[in-house]
Parts: structure tokens; C-alpha cells; sequence
């Protein structure tokens, strides 16, 4: 008997019969243009053996111009079909399915061959596109429909067009970005010709066994988006023209709503495809904000959905429904929807990979190998770094015993899951917790070390974090002057604060100080409500036309820091905006270029500029300081002067932001080659 026995039951979509309901969703990872197709293999074989029902690539460009970025991977040449030859074989020797995304980017090309409906500039790109004529469009049509049937040629199972999130196809449908006044623009039926025929002729050259899957916009959270009627007519044309299963896409990416950050609700936006499924005859996928067994099951068990799609809990954990299956779901490594290492790396130009997971994206390179001779491991630090090395090297063989001379596991990701829009971090230290148990580690908690108690050991690997950093500002007797750990473990705070320092430890300590009660991301209708989320039958687009609607904050807060630039200018690339808007809407202050002169009773004193002049005060009840971290290196320095080899990893090497990325990941690769 299985927990999720709708997730884990088969379904046949164009005559493919799939093990699962489970969607390995098109995320572009950066694999396919490193040229090594032996590891873009070994990606997708690892998913299929983990046991996704069916992987859609990242997206493939039809041609040079419709690629994200110059030198974008597509199907262009028979060398290009032998290599994608490759990731299917890989694919179908691990029991799975694979379909291929064809994805033409319209004017959110990155490149100055960039074209569109009307020659709109987009506002994430610099290059204004060239608007197509008719033959132009012909091309594209007949580039797409190209692509399908290499698709076939190299294995894939089918293909998913790319109609949402405002690429190519997408950008014709809706008035604000086709301007047209041709066959292929102003009514409706003119401006959804281009996908429903894009469609038409991509069955027609595929035949009728091969997938094809549509991505519809549901909810496009642009001014002047589609109507909800104007979906539906569109879902039932492509239905017509040939598509074998819908699957939904939310938002576009200019949009400013967030939609997959991990602010967002779980599964925030599954009411829409449940709106859709009865208008059509073909299976209907649900996605965005997915993360667990569960919350899938739920959702196909109450009809939401046919299938449920899920990206990046695939880069968290290869083994998602092969761990589900086998009644070991506490085991999956989560997702926490930080876009730290995923989507980050992907706008900057990086290969993916995964926070929680480092060998995402690097199964080839880094590999967890049976150690040749065991070896007793201290682990010192029971942190993100710390925890990751031991679990890794206790996988490896070696006997692990981890010190923290805190009770609990998990170091300062416990401060983080106390921030509203953070929650999803409760989860990550219980999968730590759970990985720990089940790898046999000896934990020694509420052990302040010793250089004594390392004795005996043949490894030593020091993760003792950071220490916050005393930013040296003159405090007079009877101020209030808390640290961020102090606020974030629950320290009363006055109805008006002063945060010292705009970094993410700042926007998180400010978050925390705006918000009382429920935090939105536990409730998708308050969440919402403060994003100025609608239903799309109610507004086009899905954009309230009064706006956000936020709750009145819960205090007044300053976010202030030294640098004289914008605060927050250096947060995460795809969701400091986030950070920036949600603040801005609980009217905090945020300034740059302050000097912080003194505290006192009364408040902070500042000035501004190297002039130190316009001196002021902030009148506050507390001052936070935020001010960064120093790393906490005092067993490191005793074991140093007693000449005793050690690592030294995560916040305790270097103290930057708190960055679990760089820690989780530097601690995966020492622990590889202990």
C-alpha cells in the first residue's frame, strides 16, 4: 500500500503509457552548451532512475534567433540529433521518458537578432527586437515544426512547445507586446493563430503517437494580459490543432509577481488548472511551487490535476519518486525554493545546480565514491557545512561523530526558517535530521569542543560558523541594542526599529520586524491580496486593478546601511527584487550612505555622506545591527598552534552573508575526497 497511490499510477498520453503522474518540469540548466553530452546524459539518466514519470528538457531553440542567448543549444544539424541521441538512449536504458521543449524566446532574446509581433523592446532585455513580417512568421513556424521531428529523429518521446511565460508564442496572444494589425494581430482569434498553428504543424510532421505538449499561460500578471475566456479559447484551439496534454505556465517573466521564490505559497497557483481541466479533453498538468509527495497527491486527489509538474525539486533530490515510492518521503532532500544555485546561476550565465544538492548539474564531476580506508571524521559545527560533510562522508564509509555545543542541529538555518517567506527552511533541517539518524553518525550535541576532545581522530573538519560583527558604533548606557540572532530567536522589539545593515541578513531581520500574524506564505489568499493577485476571470491578466493590498506593517522600521547604493542592490539576481518590493510595501525606509554616529535612548544618530553632515536622529526603540559576520575561528587557531591538521569549511573559512550555497557545496566536495 502506498501513501500517494494517484501520483504513482500510470497514464497514457498519444499512446506513451508513463509509470507516473510525476512531471520532471523544462528547466535550462547550461548542460547542453558545455558541449559534454556525457553529462548532459548522466543528468536526465539519474532522474529517469530516480523514477520521474516523464523529463522535459531545458528549453531547445528552433533557430539562431529564437535562442535565450547567443550560442543557445538547439537541434540545428545532424551532429546536434546524435548528441541529443545520447541523453535519450541514457534515458530509456534508466526505465524513463523524455520529451524535448522547444522554446523560442521572441524578443526575450538575449541578442540583437531578436524578433517579436511588434518591435516592443522587453524590459529584462536590452535589445528592441525586429518585428516580423509574414514570411518571417513562416519561418518560425517552419523552424519549430523542424525541431519537432529532430525531436523524434534523436528519441525523444515528443516535445513541450513553450507558449507561456512570455516568450515567442505567448507574446503574440496578448495586446501588450502585439501591436498587429494583420491576420495575426488585433481580435483574439487573430492573435492566437500563431501558437494554435504552431501546434497544427508540428503534429502534422510528428505524426500521431509522439507526446506533444502545450505550456499554456494560465495567469499572465502583465497589464493587459489574457482574459480567463480568452485561455480557455485558446486551450480548446490547440486542443483541436493536435496537442496531447496542456501543461500550465504562471506568470511572465517580466511580470512583478513572484511565482516560484519561496515566498510564494505551496502549490499558490494550482486553482487555475483546476478551472481549466473541465474545459478540455486533454490532460491538464498543475505546477509551480510543488515540492513535496503530499502536496502532489493531494492535488490529483482532489482533481486539480492529471499530472503534477516539478522542476526543481528534481535538481534537490534524482531520487524523488523512487524515495516516495519506497516510503522513505522524509529522505527527499527539499526543495526550498531559494533560486540560489538554480535560477541565480542560470540569468548570470552559470551552470545550474542546487543549494541543497551540489552534485546537481555535477554527476559526473563530483561523485560519492566508497572511501578505500575508512577513517574516524570530526565534525565540528552542526551547521549546513557541517552536516552536509558528515552525512556525505558517513555515506562514504568513513565512522562520523558531529559536535555542536548547541542542542539542536542545523546553526543558523534555524534563524532563517523563523523569517516569514523562509518557512520552507523548517523543512531542510529535518531532512539534515533525518539524513544524520540514517547514516549512523554519532552526534554530540551541547558539546562545547575542546582541542582535547579531538584526540584520536584522523580527521578533522572545523564548520563552527560565524560570529556577528561589531560594527563599532558608540552606544550610551540605557540603549536598546539587539543583534539580528537575538531578534530572530524572538528578543521583544518596540514598534520602531533601526536596522543596521542592508544585506540579506538585514532584508530578512526587517522582514521579520514588518510582519504579524500569519505569514503569507502560509496562506495563498492573504498572499495574494498583498501582491495584487487576482482571479483571471475577474481581471485580464490576473493583475488587481487597485494593486497590491498590503497589511499595514507591524512597526516602523529603517533599513540602513554604510555603502552609498541602493540597498539590496547585491541580494539574490531573481528574487532581490522580490525582497525590495515586499519591503517597500510595508513603507520601510531604506537609506544608503549613512554614517552611523551614535546610539542612545532617544535612537540612532546618523549623518549622511563622507561630509558627515545632516546630522539626525532616528527616533527608534531598538537598533539591530546587522552589520555582517566574522568567522568563528577559535578552535581553528588552538588546533593551528598545537600543529593538529584540520579543514576548515563553510562560515568559519569564509563569513559572507551566511551563504549556504558556497558551504553546503564546499562541504560536499571535502567530504568527496576525505
Amino acid at each position: 500500500m502506498t501513501d500517494y497511490p494517484h501520483l504513482l499510477s500510470p497514464i497514457t498520453l498519444a499512446g506513451v503509457t508513463l509509470r507516473n503522474r510525476s512531471l520532471m518540469g523544462s528547466m535550462h540548466t547550461g548542460l547542453e552548451e558545455t558541449g559534454d553530452w556525457g553529462r548532459v546524459a548522466a543528468f536526465y539518466a539519474a532522474r529517469a532512475k530516480g523514477g520521474a514519470g516523464l523529463i522535459v528538457t531545458g528549453g531547445m531553440a528552433p533557430n539562431r534567433e529564437g535562442g535565450v542567448f547567443p550560442g543557445a543549444a538547439g537541434l540545428f544539424s545532424d551532429k546536434d540529433t546524435a548528441n541529443h541521441r545520447r541523453v535519450t538512449e541514457a534515458v530509456h536504458a534508466e526505465g524513463g521518458h523524455i520529451a524535448m521543449q522547444i522554446l523560442h524566446a521572441g524578443r526575450y532574446a538575449y541578442s540583437k537578432d531578436c524578433v517579436a509581433p511588434s518591435a516592443l523592446k522587453s524590459p529584462i532585455s536590452p535589445f528592441p527586437p525586429r518585428e516580423l513580417d509574414e514570411e518571417g512568421i513562416e519561418a518560425q513556424i517552419a523552424a519549430i515544426a523542424t525541431a519537432a521531428t529532430r525531436a523524434v529523429e534523436a528519441g525523444y518521446d515528443g516535445v513541450e512547445v513553450m507558449g507561456s511565460e512570455g516568450y515567442f508564442l505567448n507574446q503574440f496572444l496578448v495586446t501588450h507586446t502585439n501591436r498587429r494589425t494583420d491576420r495575426w494581430g488585433g481580435s483574439y482569434e487573430n492573435r492566437m493563430r500563431l501558437p494554435v498553428e504552431v501546434v497544427r504543424r508540428v503534429r502534422a510532421a510528428l505524426g500521431a503517437r509522439p507526446v506533444l505538449i502545450y505550456r499554456i499561460s494560465l495567469i499572465d500578471l502583465v497589464p493587459d494580459g489574457s482574459t480567463w475566456d480568452e485561455v480557455v479559447a485558446l486551450a480548446k484551439a490547440v486542443e483541436e490543432a493536435g496537442a496531447s496534454v496542456l501543461n500550465t505556465g504562471i506568470g511572465w517573466h517580466e511580470a512583478r509577481v513572484p511565482t516560484i521564490a519561496t515566498s510564494v505559497p505551496r502549490a499558490g497557483f494550482a486553482h487555475l488548472t483546476a478551472r481549466l481541466r473541465p474545459e478540455v479533453g486533454i490532460p491538464v498538468i498543475t505546477s509551480n511551487r510543488i515540492n513535496a509527495p503530499d502536496v502532489a497527491e493531494r492535488l490529483l486527489a482532489e482533481g486539480a490535476a492529471d499530472m503534477v509538474s516539478m522542476a526543481r525539486p528534481w535538481l534537490a533530490d534524482a531520487d524523488f519518486i523512487v524515495k516516495a515510492a519506497g516510503g522513505r518521503a522524509k529522505e527527499i532532500a527539499p526543495c526550498i525554493a531559494c533560486n540560489q544555485a538554480c535560477l541565480d546561476h542560470t540569468f548570470s550565465g552559470k551552470l545550474t545546480s542546487c543549494l541543497v544538492n551540489p552534485r546537481a548539474c555535477h554527476e559526473t564531476e563530483l561523485v560519492y565514491t566508497a572511501a578505500d580506508v575508512p577513517k574516524q571524521v570530526a565534525v565540528v559545527g552542526a551547521g549546513p557545512a557541517g552536516m552536509m560533510t558528515a552525512i556525505v562522508a558517513a555515506g562514504r564509509g568513513h565512522k562520523v561523530t558531529l559536535f555542536d555545543k548547541a542542542d539542536q542541529v542545523g546553526g543558523q538555518l534555524n534563524l532563517a526558517s523563523q523569517v516569514p517567506g523562509k518557512e520552507e527552511f523548517h523543512g531542510l533541517v529535518d531532512w539534515f535530521a533525518t539524513m544524520l539518524n540514517a547514516s549512523g553518525i554519532a552526534l554530540r550535541l551541547g558539546q562545547q569542543v575542546q582541542a582535547d576532545d579531538l584526540a584520536g581522530f584522523d580527521e578533522v573538519v572545523i564548520a563552527t560558523g560565524v560570529t556577528p560583527r561589531d560594527p563599532g558604533i558608540p552606544v550610551e548606557a540605557g540603549s536598546t541594542v539587539l543583534s539580528y540572532i537575538d531578534v530572530l530567536r524572538g528578543a521583544p522589539v518596540g514598534p520602531r526599529v533601526a536596522v543596521v545593515g542592508a544585506g540579506g541578513i538585514g532584508f530578512d531581520v526587517a522582514e521579520t520586524l514588518v510582519q504579524d500574524g500569519v505569514s503569507p506564505t502560509l496562506d495563498a489568499g492573504l498572499w495574494r491580496e498583498e501582491w495584487g493577485v487576482s482571479a483571471p476571470w475577474e481581471d485580464r491578466g490576473g493583475l488587481d486593478p487597485e494593486g497590491p493590498k498590503p497589511h499595514p506593517p507591524a512597526r516602523q522600521v529603517h533599513l540602513l546601511q554604510r555603502k552609498a547604493e541602493k540597498p539590496g542592490r547585491h541580494l539574490g539576481k531573481t528574487t532581490g527584487w522580490i525582497h525590495r518590493a515586499s519591503l517597500a510595501m510595508k513603507r520601510v525606509r531604506m537609506q544608503g550612505g549613512v554614517n552611523y554616529e551614535r546610539i542612545t535612548p532617544e535612537g540612532l544618530w546618523i549623518s549622511h555622506g563622507p561630509a558627515r553632515d545632516q546630522v539626525e536622529l532616528l527616533a527608534v526603540d531598538a537598533v539591530v545591527l546587522c552589520s555582517g559576520q566574522e568567522p568563528e575561528r577559535g578552535l581553528s587557531a588552538e588546533l593551528e598552534r598545537r600543529g593538529i591538521r584540520h579543514h576548515r569549511i563553510g562560515g568559519a573559512d569564509v563569513a559572507a552573508e551566511l551563504d549556504a550555497k558556497r558551504a553546503i557545496d564546499q562541504a560536499a566536495r571535502l567530504a568527496a575526497r576525505l
